[in-house]
């Protein structure tokens, strides 16, 4: 069975679908929850789960100390579910071709630095988008130009807002990412 590490910036509605998917599979295992925000709801949903949870400032981070509680904890994959900062190279190497995100756009459209949350649905709005979707991929050095592993696509009509858009991203997010890591797995 697989070992499986969730990082997390905020309030964690996919890491709960994730915990919740895995936590009767015979594939894998959520065994760690760590977030840079100390006061993160994921924490709290991670407690839901009895999942140990961790968190770490962005200097320990840099100076390899996730690395070391991941290493620690036998991780096998890790999976970013809502995490903001920008993973170290060192992190990366560790975990080549393990290590995968998911993003709220149909990547390479919308990513990179500062596209995430509300900045992302916002962007695909006033482009005037017919449609948007997530993206699941590997994480490599850069942000989100890691390999392509799943896209799904929800349709946008003009009446659509940034928060209605980011509704239907969501429930696309919820839907898939489990199963797309069992897949990896």
């Amino acid at each position: 069975m697989k070992r499986l590490a969730i990082l997390a910036s905020g309030s964690g509605s996919n890491a709960e679908k994730i915990m919740e998917h895995f936590q009767n599979s015979d594939k894998g295992k959520v065994v760690l929850v760590a977030s840079n925000k100390p006061g993160a709801y994921v924490l709290e949903r991670a407690k839901n789960f009895q999942v140990p949870t961790f968190t770490f400032t962005r200097k320990e981070m840099e100076e390899g100390i996730l690395l070391k509680k991941l290493e620690e904890e036998q991780i096998d994959w890790v999976i970013l579910a809502g995490f903001l900062l920008k993973i170290p190279d060192a992190l990366t190497r560790a975990f080549p071709d393990h290590m995968v995100n998911i993003h709220p756009a149909l990547l390479p459209k919308y990513g990179g630095k500062g596209m995430y949350g509300a900045h992302v649905h916002e962007a695909v709005k006033a482009a005037g988008e017919k449609e948007t979707g997530i993206t699941i991929h590997l994480v490599n050095e850069n942000y989100d130009e890691g390999k392509i592993i799943f896209q799904a696509h929800t349709p946008i009509d003009e009446l659509d807002t940034p928060d209605s858009i980011a509704a239907k991203v969501h429930e696309l997010e919820h839907k898939y990412f489990p199963k797309v890591i069992e897949g990896l797995l």
